[in-house]
């Protein structure tokens, strides 16, 4: 019998204007892209603490969700959703900035700490788990440890801008293999692919 595939995605970032091109947003750069692609509609929901989104897929109902809260609490945005629908971490994807990665590359991966990624760490203690499943978009590291708020609230250079974008086309050709649960295989297809 095959795992639980990916019922709910979910995009870290800060809501507003100011940081719609940031680095630190590029998990809500995946989720746009997936509801662009699917025909989706970001919904605000007030008891969700975000914007939702369903898409159908293949006969998934799978749920893309923005947190409206800043990055540092969007696990009350998550945990909210996942409690409402009754969906286990093991079927939850958290998308987001990852320091530790190259621009232009992508990894899956279940569990494990933060980081220091204060979203991830808010997250973790909401669900009261490590067992979701992540999408870490390589940002690159400014090299500095003191640079790096400014660094992650800034905008890439519009070569790191592209090659973001197409590693998360690249993560995006992956969907069918994360719901379906063969994340063995999603995890071969993304981190092959650059």
């Amino acid at each position: 019998m095959p795992e639980t595939g990916i019922r709910l995605i979910v995009g870290l970032g800060n809501p507003g204007p100011q940081y719609e091109a940031t680095r630190h947003n590029v998990g809500f750069w995946f989720a746009d892209a997936l509801a662009a692609r699917h025909q989706g509609q970001f919904r605000s929901e007030v008891k969700f603490h975000g914007l939702l989104s369903r898409v159908p897929i293949g006969g998934v109902d799978l749920r893309l969700l923005k947190p409206a809260t800043f990055m540092n609490r969007s696990g009350q945005s998550l945990g909210a959703v996942a409690r409402y629908l009754d969906i286990a971490p093991e079927a939850i994807l958290v998308a987001h900035d990852e320091l530790d990665l190259a621009v232009g590359t992508a990894r899956l991966k279940q569990g494990g700490g933060h980081a220091g990624h204060n979203g991830l760490r808010d997250i973790i203690n909401v669900l009261g788990s490590r067992d979701f499943w992540r999408l870490r978009i390589g940002i690159d590291h400014p090299g500095d440890r003191e640079q790096v708020v400014n660094y992650v609230l800034g905008r890439p250079s519009r070569d790191d801008e592209g090659r973001i974008l197409a590693v998360l086309e690249d993560a995006e050709a992956c969907l069918p293999d994360l719901l379906a649960g063969e994340f063995q295989k999603a995890m071969q297809r993304l981190h092959a692919s650059r």
